[in-house]
């Protein structure tokens, strides 16, 4: 179809900082044509969009978008490959990363930029994208921060003057990210430097850094703006200016969310008070069992504010090992699948980001490698598959645990759609009957092994208008389905 445009230009002072009204004078047209890119790149699918519902929405397909992909580590963008001084100006050098081991997985026709710079992360995106994944996060500031290395200025002590050609590789990476159908988490500040911009008010220097990732980035059709990670001192009339400038500023409505601290849960922040559309969840139980109650204490809220919240959790586990590398794993393999993954959906959530702890190898601060969870990623990837395949509406589910034997935040959950679709975890396996009172017709019960994925296997059928078994598991009756 043929699109109009017209364009005005200005001259005045401050420009960067003032909203944009309409434009005049200069016109034209362009033509734009259906998309012809397919799988997982999102310029298949559309923009992702808040739609008033706990989950995101592709505004091209109609698809709803369930989240499964790395928080860490959180200085993703202090690569070595991009310019700028911050790696040598004393400020956390040694934490300064190559992506080395993902090297290899860069594939010929894929971009670098200054000849051969840029494989690395490149790499990584693709083996993410290969895993099945399909998010990443990273900080966008994290000056005074843990790792002090990434930010859009010049030098570390400037505030106002942009390293344009860094910002143009953070482009490249964010931009094949779009190509492998990656959602990209802009966690914008954390709590070290929450207050550094204006004191935390939204005064000039803040206002020029939000409109520069919003100009630079805003384009990317899968992305939250993420006000701040573990975001503690900042008082509610400052966070409700930063949400609602972005709302403001970016064209594209753009989701916006806050990322919690232990102190400051936000809830001040929920309905009519704030331009947010969602909570960047983050815990703390080593064994990932306050997943389920906290996604849905935030569900539950958010519904009773008149404003749904899309609830991910973006930090799920403890501090110090949270989710563990392959080599040393205990039990938090088994915990994280359990717990956190099925947790967070069978609440009615949007899914999660895995945070690697800082006591161990490939952590969140010195992660290079992710390979260092790969056995994990593939329970990942079943959890997707599984909605996908099999068409699950997730989006029109609620969590009604009471409709299960033997249920509990941490025990049997199910997710419903009444009338129509049961979703059943059992948390161990077993026996167990679901309430089917007020329905009718016949239901056919089918298994899902999310310890090792592959198709769904057959059940026995029943019928609605009371409760019914749902028989015996038909492996491993003593685990997860």
């Amino acid at each position: 179809c043929a699109t109009s445009f017209e364009v005005a230009s200005t001259m005045t002072t401050g420009i960067p900082l003032k909203p944009q009204s309409a434009p005049s004078q200069s016109t034209g047209t362009f033509n734009i044509a259906a998309t012809d890119k397919t799988g997982i790149d999102f310029r298949s699918k559309g923009r992702l969009e808040y739609v008033g519902k706990h989950h995101l929405r592709f505004a091209e397909t109609g698809d709803y978008f369930m989240k499964s992909g790395v928080d860490a580590p959180e200085n993703l963008l202090a690569y070595a490959d991009f310019d700028g001084d911050f790696k040598t100006d004393g400020q956390g050098d040694s934490y300064v990363k190559s992506w080395s081991a993902h090297n290899a997985d860069w594939q010929a026709g894929d971009p670098t930029w200054q000849s051969t710079k840029g494989k690395g992360m490149i790499g990584a995106v693709n083996y993410l994208a290969s895993e099945g994944l399909n998010a990443f996060s990273f900080l966008t500031m994290n000056i005074n921060g843990d790792d002090k290395n990434v930010f859009p200025y010049t030098t570390y002590s400037e505030r106002s003057r942009f390293d344009v050609s860094k910002l143009d590789q953070w482009e490249t990476v964010f931009e094949h990210g779009t190509r492998k159908g990656m959602h990209m988490n802009f966690k914008t500040q954390e709590t070290e430097n929450e207050l550094m911009l204006d004191g935390g008010n939204l005064g000039n220097q803040r206002k020029l850094y939000y409109r520069e990732l919003i100009a630079r980035f805003g384009h990317h059709l899968a992305l939250n703006w993420n006000l701040g990670e573990e975001i503690d001192s900042a008082s509610t009339s400052q966070k409700q200016s930063w949400a609602q400038y972005f709302y403001d500023s970016d064209p594209y409505k753009h989701p916006i969310v806050i990322h919690n601290s232990t102190n400051s849960l936000h809830r001040d922040l929920l309905g009519d008070a704030s331009k947010l559309t969602g909570f960047s969840l983050q815990l703390n139980a080593s064994d990932f069992t306050d997943m389920f109650s906290m996604t849905k204490d935030y569900i539950d809220r958010s519904d009773d504010a008149d404003r749904p919240w899309v609830v991910a959790c973006d930090e799920p586990g403890d501090a110090q090992f949270s989710l563990r590398p392959d080599s040393d794993p205990g039990t938090s393999h088994t915990d994280a699948r359990k717990n956190a993954l099925w947790g967070n959906i069978m609440a009615g959530g949007a899914g999660c980001e895995w945070y690697f702890g800082y006591a161990l190898s490939n952590s969140d601060l010195t992660c290079q490698d992710f390979r260092s969870r790969d056995s994990f990623w593939d329970y990942c990837r079943y959890t997707l598959q599984f909605l996908s395949a099999n068409y699950v509406p997730f989006a029109e589910m609620t969590n009604r645990n009471s409709l299960v034997s033997g249920n509990g935040n941490n025990a049997n959950r199910c997710l419903a759609k009444t009338g129509s679709t049961y979703l059943v975890q059992l948390h161990g396996g077993g026996t167990h009957t679901l309430n089917l009172t007020g329905t009718t017709g016949s239901f056919t019960v089918k298994w899902f092994d999310p310890r090792n994925g592959g198709a769904l296997i057959n059940g026995p059928t029943v019928t609605g208008g009371g409760t019914v078994s749902l028989g015996a598991p038909p492996n491993s009756t003593t685990q997860d389905w």
